[in-house]
């Protein structure tokens, strides 16, 4: 239990960090608006076609492992989809911050679980975590950023709008990008390959960061529908979601502990560049991460624990 708690510390030290040099002043807001732009643009995208481009998906059950999964994600999606709109036409949830709790239930930390799986589990278990980061990242992000763009106001926007950031957004164009050059079988030119792991080393760290820097430590402790919906959906339903399918199916009890890992894990902080970006609830997507995050010190090991671990 110590190390998934040594694992998920200094996720959680980084956000923090960011609170702090955001209160010293140090760097100003046009500082962190470019923060937010270069994570967007660069890191996040390199950072996501490097860990599809080194995974390697050669001894695990690929379709068996994605289907279980996937099915988890979408019920919990589709949770959220269907009573999303209830919740704001009962009042209950504000429009403008239905995409950051759609955003916060739907993304996850493949990093917080490829740490933890790293010290806990052994190189199987990370090829199966980098297969649901090539196999998810590219739907989950497809659907976050439609929600992001269609409620990033009181009204919507036209179709081909939405198409068009959809298509043209670079964490997208970095998963397909991976996804095209695996296809081809060719290895990346190694001094090229080399960069492109350098530059992806400082994506967690200024993405986390920029949690920090936009953190409202008291919309932190509040208590209302947009806050607690998605911390029990992503810590409490998805994970037992899974379990029920992994239990069904009959996958195999040595691949339960990581695919119970892959959705019990909280929220990734790229979601948040997202709504920065495309005009959603930055601020609750940072709330929500940081609860998530510190909870999560507790949730992991619990469900850990259950599958016996």
């Amino acid at each position: 239990m110590s190390i998934i708690f040594a694992s998920i510390l200094p996720i959680f030290l980084l956000i923090l960090a960011g609170v702090l040099i955001k209160r010293t002043g140090v760097i100003d807001i046009a500082g962190w608006h470019g923060l937010d732009q270069l994570s967007f643009f660069v890191l996040y995208p390199v950072l996501l076609f490097v860990s599809i481009i080194k995974a390697d998906f050669s001894t695990i059950a690929v379709f068996d492992i994605l289907t279980v999964i996937s099915g988890s994600w979408l019920i919990v999606g589709l949770i959220v989809a269907l009573f999303g709109p209830v919740l704001i036409r009962a009042n209950w949830l504000q429009y403008s911050q239905y995409s950051s709790v759609f955003q916060t239930t739907i993304r996850w930390n493949g990093f917080i679980a490829l740490a933890i799986a790293e010290r806990l589990f052994g190189p199987q278990s990370m090829a199966v975590i980098a297969l649901v980061m090539a196999g998810l990242v590219l739907p989950v992000n497809l659907a976050a950023i439609y929600v992001v763009t269609t409620h990033a106001t009181g009204s919507k926007q036209s179709m081909v709008a939405v198409l068009k950031r959809m298509a043209t957004n670079p964490i997208v164009l970095g998963c397909v990008a991976a996804l095209l050059w695996r296809s081809t079988g060719l290895s990346l030119y190694e001094p090229l390959m080399m960069t492109l792991d350098l530059i992806s080393r400082g994506a967690l760290a200024m993405g986390l960061f920029g949690i920090g820097a936009g953190l409202s430590a008291g919309a932190l402790f509040k208590m209302d529908i947009a806050h607690v919906l998605p911390v029990i959906l992503k810590l409490f339903v998805m994970p037992l979601m899974a379990f029920i399918s992994v239990s069904l199916t009959g996958l195999g009890a040595d691949l339960m502990p990581t695919i119970i890992l892959c959705c019990a894990v909280p929220t990734a902080m790229n979601g948040y560049v997202v709504a920065r970006q495309l005009g959603g609830d930055a601020p609750l997507y940072a709330a929500i991460v940081t609860s998530q995050t510190l909870l999560s010190f507790f949730t992991i090991p619990f469900w850990l624990m259950i599958v016996g671990v």
